[in-house]
């Protein structure tokens, strides 16, 4: 039986309480009562009680300062808190303190009371699976081979949401910064109920972890917070039930950013000009699975790179500032497609066909690969197979410039990255960026930057 006292200052209110439930049906036996907190730690110091029902606004000692003293000098005991229907910060307030459930005593009535007394229960001994899970952990590792962890859809991600989810309970047993949750699961826990219950939550992603039997709380957490994020990505969310994740599998996550791999998915991503053509790339991806990280710096390059060219200002503001939300991979193709209609829209605007409109794609990329060699404009022309004349009419309407224009400019912030990564003269940095004359360079660099090229050096960058 589980031992219980009930503390209320009013002494009808705790009385009527006490009366209305069939205790012994939810195998509760009531050992004790009090109208306040002195009286209840004297009960607790002469009784043994698991489980302490408090009323949480009472005359002298509160509700809360009694809970804070009976976790240090009875850490065994659990507690519900009983209050009223205006009192919810209250409620949030015990339960970061430990309370494992509440009772609204306004809206307790016989009809809901089945409902309420066995969630409390079930609460109540999973706390002490929880505890034994606990007590295993310290002396050789976790105790559970499953555990389940929850993890935020955003920075703004409410933790009250988990702990008003009926029959989730308050063991967390992990908090990294606020951001990963960790609980053991039992064997005996009926996962059609969880499957139930996790699908009410909104702001948080839940996943199962298997194969975490013995293994130490620090080399879990290292292990979640380097990884479970990046193992959750290609998991789709939308899929029915509770995803699960092999705990060796986590620990070998690829979660590293890769600036090569995300300048090549770049490269891949620019050429999805059609339904089709975008279909098979996400395919692609997500048969490779790159790191996320790979991913959201793809995306960036895409807005930087092609911004003036494929999408206007205010779709690269957009656009950007969608891709720190991304948290899975079902959220980078809807930002993926975003981009190519973006693109999709700039073609027919242009009135060019794809087959134009990928010849000019791969002059950009020609001219950026090879912005330090003397190319010209026949020199590109020949490269995506126009003729020069037709080539400069299409160059011009895709740019909004010529095509004279369009080099200098990228010549220029080549210069600009040379003249911040290295120590190399003016003239050297000039032929570096595709210029024969050093002064002709100092000049239109003046005239583009505000800066003479020395200057900006001198300032790192800085334009102010």
């Amino acid at each position: 039986m589980i031992r219980a006292i009930v503390v209320d200052d009013e002494k009808l209110v705790r009385k009527g309480f006490i009366s209305m439930i069939d205790w012994e049906r939810y195998g509760i036996l009531i050992v004790g009562e009090a109208a306040d907190a002195k009286s209840a730690l004297s009960v607790l110091a002469q009784t043994p009680v698991d489980l302490l029902f408090t009323d949480i606004t009472m005359p002298g000692q509160s509700g809360f300062e009694l809970m804070k003293q009976v976790r240090r000098q009875f850490p065994r005991v659990q507690t519900v808190v009983l209050t009223c229907h205006h009192e919810f910060d209250y409620v949030q307030e015990a339960l970061r303190l430990g309370a494992i459930d509440y009772i609204v005593k306004t809206l307790f009535e016989l009809e809901s009371t089945a409902e309420v007394m066995s969630r409390i229960v079930e609460r109540f001994r999973w706390e002490q699976g929880s505890r034994k899970a606990e007590e295993d952990d310290a002396e050789g590792g976790w105790a559970t081979d499953r555990t389940l962890v929850f993890i935020p859809n955003s920075d703004r991600s409410d933790s009250g949401e988990l702990y008003r989810l009926p029959g989730i309970p308050q063991s967390i047993r992990m908090e990294k910064a606020g951001i990963y949750w960790l609980v053991p699961i039992l064997e005996s826990e009926r996962t059609a109920q969880w499957l139930q219950e996790l699908d009410e939550l909104k702001e948080w992603r839940a996943a199962q972890v298997v194969g975490v039997a013995g293994e130490s709380v620090a080399d879990m957490e290292r292990a979640f917070t380097e990884g479970i994020e990046d193992a959750l990505y290609y998991v789709d969310g939308s899929s029915e039930g509770m995803q699960t994740i092999g705990y060796e599998a986590l620990r070998n996550q690829k979660t590293s950013i890769s600036a090569k791999e995300g300048s090549q998915l770049n490269e891949r991503m620019i050429w999805a000009l059609s339904s089709r053509d975008l279909r098979q790339l996400l395919e692609r991806i997500e048969s490779e699975r790159p790191a996320p990280a790979s991913l959201a710096l793809a995306a960036e390059q895409l807005c930087r790179e092609w911004h003036g060219l494929l999408i206007t200002a205010a779709e690269r503001g957009e656009l950007s500032s969608l891709i720190p939300r991304i948290r899975t991979w079902p959220d980078f193709q809807q930002w993926l497609r975003r981009f190519a209609d973006c693109a999709q829209r700039r073609m027919v605007e242009l009135g060019l066909s794809k087959e134009v409109m990928l010849s000019l794609l791969s002059a950009v990329q020609y001219m950026r690969v090879q912005v330090g060699t003397r190319i010209n404009q026949h020199d590109v022309a020949s490269h995506v197979g126009m003729s020069r004349s037709y080539f400069s009419q299409c160059f011009s309407r895709f740019a909004g410039e010529s095509f004279g224009e369009t080099l200098r400019s990228m010549r220029i912030e080549h210069a600009k990255r040379l003249l911040l990564e290295t120590d190399d003269p003016i003239y050297s940095v000039a032929s570096l960026a595709g210029f024969d004359d050093d002064k002709y360079f100092s000049k239109l660099f003046r005239d583009r930057v505000g800066l003479l090229p020395t200057e900006f050096r001198s300032r790192g960058g800085n334009l102010v």
